[in-house]
């Protein structure tokens, strides 16, 4: 049989770790390998060797004879001393070893192991498992928390401005969701007690929506602020002008000023998505000119004179 693996190596913690340290260490690793979760054939070995791990090292005063006797501390008497201990283990490790070789072949792929405990007595380690893994190898765990679960939730820019509420489908569940006003892309919204089912009893884990903004015809979205393009006439870029557009808000007005390009971006502060706790991002309107494509024909004259009487080169323009 393999040595087994030391339980603080098991659950990745060092010696010095804390009871909160190991149960979270525990929590991580058991919804990692839960055979529920992880269809990998040897997860479910991981699984047991992480529960193993967790029941002693969780327990006070079982990790303190572990860290005392080692991986022998169920054979050892209440009452001994760990020098003791350790000095007779290292005096009966040849007649231990022989022992075990003298009932090679008995019930395994390999010798069964023996532990001496005192004159005469001997315990077969195939005994000790049984009454951990029960006659087919495997035990119960007790409880194990459900897993936490993430699912993706597309919204549009309009329903992540003003939120809401919103009906989802999700592993033949039905799960209505309370949408924040002014959630951004990438936030994750959290469903307490809505992810994996728990074991034996324990609390469900929690399900984890991200935010996903599709896109949008008008509005482009970074962060909280969004940018909308503002179509002007040349003469509203030229003379300046008071123009409305669409923000997800509602109307707004817009300050054009005089001599404004294409390109241009003009700033509506706080008009971008909202911040349930912080400051609301800003909505940018960028200047896109744009000229009749069929002019009339006094339109036309009058770019003509326009042109006549212009000193204006915007392709030296800096």
């Amino acid at each position: 049989m393999a040595a087994r693996r030391d339980f603080y190596d098991a659950l990745g913690v060092p010696r010095s770790a804390s009871r909160d340290e190991i149960q979270r260490a525990y929590r991580k690793l058991a919804r990692q390998y839960h055979p529920d979760m992880n269809k990998d054939p040897a997860a479910e070995e991981r699984f047991k060797e992480i529960s193993e791990a967790y029941d002693v090292l969780s327990d006070p005063e079982t990790r303190r004879r572990y860290d005392q006797f080692g991986p022998d501390f169920r054979q050892v008497p209440p009452d001994v001393d760990p020098q003791a201990w350790a000095a007779r283990g290292r005096a009966g490790a040849g007649a231990r070893a022989g022992a075990g070789a003298r009932r090679g072949g008995g019930r395994g792929a390999g010798p069964d192991v023996w532990f001496e405990t005192g004159p005469g007595d001997n315990v077969d380690l195939d005994d000790l498992l049984g009454g951990i893994f029960g006659g087919r190898g495997r035990r119960s765990w007790g409880p194990v928390a459900g897993a936490d679960q993430e699912a993706e939730l597309p919204l549009t820019v309009d329903e992540a401005y003003r939120g809401g509420r919103r009906r989802i489908s999700l592993d033949g569940r039905d799960i209505d969701v309370t949408i924040p006003a002014g959630v951004a892309d990438g936030q994750r919204i959290r469903l307490a007690g809505q992810g994996g089912q728990g074991t034996d009893g324990a609390a469900p884990g929690d399900l984890y929506l991200v935010v996903r903004l599709a896109p949008h015809p008008r509005y482009r979205v970074d962060g909280r602020d969004i940018t909308v393009d503002l179509p002007l006439a040349p003469w509203e870029a030229a003379l300046g002008a008071s123009v409305a557009i669409d923000t997800p808000g509602g109307e707004a007005k817009v300050k054009v000023p005089a001599g404004t390009s294409s390109g241009r971006r003009l700033r509506l502060r706080g008009r971008g998505l909202p911040h349930p706790r912080g400051k609301p991002g800003d909505l940018y309107a960028e200047a896109r000119i744009i000229v009749p494509a069929t002019p009339t024909e006094e339109e036309r004259r009058l770019f003509e004179q326009l042109a006549a009487v212009s000193t204006f080169d915007p392709r030296r323009q800096r």
